[in-house]
């Protein structure tokens, strides 16, 4: 593999996944994204308190991410052997925490008033 294309990253996350994992995963975060989009236009803003308690789920994002990859993909923290993947396991801790955090604002935001309202 002498090329790293949108293509070939796409082909591997299919292999690792599955087309219907993997294509889920992809429409999920598609959705949690726009109502996201439509919550902070909605509001004009970011509420703050609404923002710390849903960063509060970060770390829950982070190792539920870490332990649903390996258990995808049937590996385990002995299967690391170098530095890259010790950043790849970091990328996706912060990409768990980054979702989790974005999903909770999401759901405090439809469960909760705004205070000034």
């Amino acid at each position: 593999m002498k090329d790293l294309t949108f293509s070939t990253i796409l082909a591997v996350f299919e292999e690792i996944f599955g087309p219907l994992l993997f294509w889920g995963l992809v429409v999920a975060a598609v959705a949690i994204t726009i109502a996201f989009v439509y919550v902070v236009v909605r509001e004009h803003r970011l509420e703050g308190s609404r923002l710390l308690r849903a960063e509060l789920m970060a770390p829950v994002g982070a190792i539920a991410a870490i332990l649903f990859v390996q258990w995808i993909t049937s590996s385990g923290f002995s299967d690391i052997g170098g530095p890259i993947d010790v950043i790849v396991l970091i990328a996706i801790g912060v990409t768990g925490a980054i979702g989790l955090t974005i999903l909770a604002y999401v759901a405090l935001a439809a469960f909760t008033r705004r205070d000034d309202a």
